[in-house]
């Protein structure tokens, strides 16, 4: 029997959910060593900053005190199991047919029939499926998240990184600057926190405990065309 999710797939959503929260709730406490934000390769006045950030109360942080020290050891660590495996699920994705089958995109999808079709029956709750098929709406939204938020927070990450500018500068420059680089990959981050709240709701509204078994057992793919 065919699986519905791929081994590779099911390891790497739960390493890769354990190591995202390990980052933000550790990026939460060093964006409270300094809360403001600004474009291009320096800053420091608040009043160049182009916004200020709330600080973030300790049970959000990691640790759930104020330190840096602490806070930049743990997402230093859970960084490199991010990015190693971002590298490892897009491999997989590939050798698999994962990304050519279920993600990548075609010109209907991006029809706006197609995707007011989509979003209409989300907002109704309907989430009937006929094929293990991801429709319109998820493959762009699967693309956009696997192709541009989770590179980004690896490049970001990368190009604030202390002693990392002497090593790829063109990567820093491309980014707009060192703090261009750390206002992105604030940005990106809240992007993919939504994107997470949004999957949360999504998989407690249409049958949760089969969802979380098929993300642990695989689940049965139900289209033959996969077969």
């Amino acid at each position: 029997m065919k699986k519905r999710h791929a081994l590779s797939t099911r390891i790497w959503h739960w390493i890769n959910a354990g190591a995202l929260i390990v980052l933000f709730m550790s990026g939460l406490n060093i964006s409270n060593a300094h809360r403001y934000l600004y474009w291009g390769d320096y800053g420091f006045d608040p009043a160049d900053a182009w916004t200020r950030v709330v600080r973030f109360p300790g049970w959000a942080t990691l640790p759930q005190h104020y330190d840096l020290a602490a806070a930049r050891d743990w997402h230093s660590l859970a960084a490199w199991i991010f990015a190693s495996g971002l590298l490892i699920i897009w491999i997989a994705m590939l050798i698999n047919g994962h990304f050519r089958r279920d993600i990548a995109t075609e010109r209907k999808d991006w029809s706006i029939a197609a995707l007011t079709s989509e979003i209409a029956a989300h907002l109704q709750a309907k989430f009937e499926r006929h094929s293990s098929k991801y429709n319109s709406l998820q493959k762009i939204t699967y693309g956009i998240v696997y192709g541009i938020f989770l590179p980004m927070m690896v490049f970001t990450g990368l190009a604030i990184s202390p002693g990392f500018e002497p090593a790829a500068p063109w990567m820093v420059d491309l980014l707009g600057g060192r703090q261009s680089a750390r206002s992105l990959h604030f940005i990106f981050a809240w992007a993919l926190f939504a994107f997470f709240a949004v999957h949360i709701v999504m998989v407690i509204v249409s049958r949760p405990l089969r969802q979380i078994k098929d993300m642990i057992t695989g689940g049965k793919d139900e289209d033959p065309s996969h077969g």
